[in-house]
Formats: C-alpha cells, structure tokens, sequence
C-alpha cells in the first residue's frame, strides 16, 4: 500500500501537495504510482528517491532528517523543483533552511494516527517556539486532522500535513 501525505496550506480543504513513500517497494512500482499521480494533475513529492521522482516528473523530492543536502541535490535538478525535508527539533529546521529546502515537516505536534511515534508530542506551543523566525514554510505534521488548520496557522504553520487527516 502506498501512503502518501496530504499538504493543506489553509486556502481550502483540498490536497496542495501529495508525497507518495513507501519505503518497502521497488522504484518500478513506486514510479508508477507517482506518475500516476501526476498524470491526474496533482503536484507530487516523491519521498526520498530523486531518480523516481525525475522519472515521474514530480514536483520534487521530501527528504528524512540527516539525509543529504538539499543543497547537494540542487545541482541535478530543475530550478522549479521543490526539496522538503522531515524535522523534529530546532537544529534540524535550521540546518534545513540553511541548506537550501524549499519547505519542512515538523512532527509530531500531536501523537501520529497512523503510526507509533516515541517522540513526545510538540503540541502548538512547542511548535510555534521551533518556528519562530523561520524564513522557510514550516508544516505541522503528526496526529493532524482538519480541525487543527486553525491552531496550526495561529502556531507558524503554513499549513498541516498528514497521511490521513483525521480522514479513517
């Protein structure tokens, strides 16, 4: 099964972005599914294969925490194309915005739905102190549901994230 997060940036309730990951199939398969999304006219990130997310014609590629640069990777890709990267702690956001993403994950706000997590939850207040004085987007993920589009916005976000919202 493929799971794929869904990026509200608060406009209205609809998918801004999709990230397909799966990290337990082959890229063949993983290619198919983001192309498929693609040719239905959805901006796709691909999470962590740059080579599937080309080959697709994605948006971009969504980096974990500690990965590669995303400035490393501006050198084989598109000018437009986005690189996002995964963070839970001020260090990583910042070594994020200085290396070059477009965007970043922070997780978990709350306690994820659809996963463990033994991460303690930020909750808003944690959240919005990671944040502060960050010039990159940063998306609330973990436990997220559509009624946190508002507290997400009042903390900093520039939306929610999450591969379900709330949505079983």
């Amino acid at each position: 099964m493929i799971v794929h997060a869904i990026v509200d940036s608060f406009r209205e309730v609809r998918a801004d972005v999709v990230q397909v990951r799966n990290k337990s199939i082959e890229a063949r398969e993983l290619l198919a599914v983001a192309r498929a999304y693609v040719e239905r006219g959805h901006r796709v990130v691909v999470n962590s294969r740059c080579d599937v997310a080309l080959a697709a014609g994605a948006a971009g590629l969504h980096l974990p925490a500690n990965s590669i640069p995303p400035s490393r990777w501006r050198a084989i890709v598109p000018p437009e194309f986005l690189v996002g990267v995964s963070c839970h702690s001020r260090d990583e956001l910042l070594r994020a915005q200085d290396e070059g993403a477009d965007y970043a994950y922070l997780s978990p706000v709350y306690v994820p739905l659809s996963k463990p997590d033994s991460r303690p939850p930020l909750g808003w207040d944690g959240f919005s102190r990671l944040v502060e004085g960050l010039q990159i987007p940063v998306f609330a993920l973990g436990g997220m549901t559509l009624a946190h589009r508002d507290d997400a916005r009042r903390a900093g976000a520039a939306g929610i994230a999450g591969i379900t919202l709330g949505l079983r």
